[in-house]
């Protein structure tokens, strides 16, 4: 296992440049691509293949990490979350959640996002990509996307259809939590919800395992530095550790060229033919605005000089918000909490995976229930429905028109349910001394897949360089965002009251049946207790300039003739999944689109 990951990391050794070296070949390039994450890595990759005589130089402000356990190995998921891989970017303080600060994990290391997440591999409904074209997006549909993201895809085991010759490794992890075959006929008895053993396919929803992005030889994550990069030709050059503080653009007719980047530095790297941004939903439009692109108000307060007037630019910031509930379960059953909080058992599985054997460093099967409203509330969703629009009463805004839209199509999930095989929570695990330390838990991740609060994200005019972003998510800043939530906790509830998993389960560890009975228990502690999945996007939306979009289908940005945005930030409407397997799709749409236009040259 050592072996195959220390073969990857030689073949990318000739292409990384630390910080402060020299990169390869000047500082002249035909493509810069700043940020190298989960789009950019995949994005570059293949242009390096397909471009083979083009010269092409990523960005990335943090370091490779490629030699990092908790990256690569699957059951150290979350364990760099906080740390020196991540950006950690606070919102400001969110009046709903009483002025709570909710911080944002985001990859400060090659790979980006994709070294950070929970391994997640799924796909949003149908229907959702569908709506991409018919929002303007020419090429965009649900058939283009299926087939870019299976181009990224190897689903070892998958259903028929799956990608078998992509990148990016997916399979049904082999470590098992016996417990959790309870989950799928507890759930499929309520409300008429289907069991699904094929969930990425366009049609979510339903009980089912879910696939994690992991290889099947070494057993480490599967992600855009480990997999990508290493098919990567010698004309790719990938620069860490370096930060770009601006775009540079001069007037070409009636639009901007972009010429290259400025590092904060002051290093000058020019740009041939275009200038890719990569940087994710914060830090993409956050460039833009650095630029000199964006809306008059934000650059004024910044006291940047305004070269395109596109007050689209970071507005439109959508998020999966999240709130949970956990469970002890009987001491018969063995969770991941053991690992955790037993020296003696953490030694013998850490000594399996070295030698190749399933233990709990794989990170354990998950299950995963995608609903619409009737599912989960039981009965008529008439209330949901009339709240949502009440809420966007008078609204012009595509996005919200779509939202609207969807909740009368029952294949569009409208409320994600996350089923572990360990403690996950505000409360904390048992300490040292309680009578529960070293018992066993799960608990359900209880996702609202399409809140209607949008907020913003924008340069902080004070320190618009350096300085963290401002982000607001407006957080519940509205009913429907707070009763779809508590309508999901008691339905989750409801769910370990109903067998088989009544029986597997001892009692509520939190927040517990007797401190939350009423509605209005319920509403203190989402407030206190609500969370995110860490999905940022739409804030350079891929949508007409009118209905405040950034990009055009080509990904280009408005009033620029050759400067792109190629990450999630061009989602046009939020999505009902983790949107990884989305964003390695859009990667590898981007990189037809730019392949085709550099051999026309």
């Amino acid at each position: 296992m050592a072996r195959l990951l220390l073969c990857s990391v030689q073949l990318l050794v000739a292409r990384i440049v630390g910080v402060g070296a020299q990169a390869p070949g000047g500082s002249t390039y035909d493509y810069v691509i700043v940020g190298g994450g989960t789009a950019g890595l995949a994005l570059a990759t293949r242009l390096s293949l397909g471009l083979p005589n083009a010269k092409i130089v990523v960005i990335e402000a943090g370091p490779s990490g490629l030699h990092e356990d908790g990256i690569n190995v699957p059951g150290l998921k979350g364990s760099t979350i906080g740390g020196k891989y991540d950006w950690y970017f606070p919102t400001v303080p969110q009046k709903a959640l009483n002025n709570r600060v909710v911080f944002n994990p985001r990859g400060k290391v090659l790979g980006g996002s994709s070294a950070l997440n929970l391994l997640t591999w799924d796909r949003p409904a149908a229907r959702e990509i569908e709506k991409w074209k018919e929002l303007g997006n020419p090429g965009w549909g649900w058939k283009e996307m299926e087939a870019a993201m299976e181009k990224a895809e190897t689903f070892v085991g998958g259903p028929p259809g799956s990608g078998t010759k992509g990148p990016i490794y997916a399979l049904y992890n082999r470590q098992q939590a016996p417990f959790l075959n309870a989950v799928a006929p507890a759930v499929s008895s309520l409300h008429g919800i289907p069991l699904n053993s094929d969930s990425i396919q366009g049609n979510p929803i339903g009980i089912g395992y879910q696939p994690t992005n992991v290889n099947p030889t070494s057993y480490n994550r599967s992600y855009s530095a480990n997999e990508y990069l290493p098919k990567a030709k010698s004309n790719l050059v990938v620069l860490t550790e370096t930060r770009v503080a601006k775009v540079n653009l001069k007037k070409s007719g009636k639009l901007q060229r972009a010429t290259g980047v400025t590092l904060t530095d002051g290093t000058v790297i020019t740009a041939r033919n275009e200038v890719i941004l990569s940087a994710g939903s914060i830090q993409s439009p956050n460039l833009l605005e650095l630029s000199g692109i964006g809306g008059s108000d934000i650059l004024k307060a910044a006291k940047i000089k305004q070269l395109i007037d596109l007050p689209g630019v970071g507005e439109n910031y959508q998020e999966h918000l999240l709130v949970s509930i956990s469970y002890q379960v009987r001491d018969d059953f063995i969770t991941g909490d053991r690992v955790n909080y037993n020296s003696t058992y953490r030694e013998e599985q850490w000594n399996r995976r070295l030698n190749n054997l399933s233990s709990w460093f794989d990170d354990a099967r998950f299950s995963i229930l995608f609903a619409n409203w009737k599912q989960i509330i039981g009965g008529s969703d008439n209330a949901q429905v009339a709240l949502a629009r009440s809420v966007l009463a008078g609204s012009k805004d595509v996005g919200h028109k779509w939202k609207l839209e969807q909740l009368s199509d029952p294949k569009i999930p409208q409320i994600e349910m996350i089923f572990t095989s360990r403690y996950f929570g505000n409360k904390g695990y048992p300490p040292v001394g309680s009578p529960l330390n070293g018992k066993g838990f799960m608990a359900i991740i209880v996702g609202l897949m399409h809140p209607l609060a949008t907020g913003s994200v924008h340069i902080d005019p004070a320190n618009a360089t350096l300085g963290s972003p401002i982000i607001d998510p407006k957080f519940l800043n509205n009913e429907y965002d707070i009763q779809g939530l508590i309508h999901a906790l008691k339905f989750a509830r409801k769910i370990f009251q109903t067998e088989p998993l009544k029986s597997v389960v001892v009692s509520e560890y939190e927040p517990g049946l007797d401190a939350v009975k009423t509605d209005a228990e319920w509403r203190a502690y989402l407030l206190r207790n609500m969370g995110i999945i860490f999905h940022p996007m739409c804030t350079a939306a891929m949508l007409p300039k009118k209905d405040g979009g950034v990009v055009d289908p080509k990904l280009v940005v408005y009033g620029t003739e050759n400067l792109r945005v190629v990450d999630a930030s061009v989602i046009p409407v939020q999505i009902s999944a983790h949107p990884q397997t989305v964003v390695y799709g859009i990667a590898e749409k981007a990189a037809e689109i730019i392949i085709k236009e550099g051999k026309g040259r």
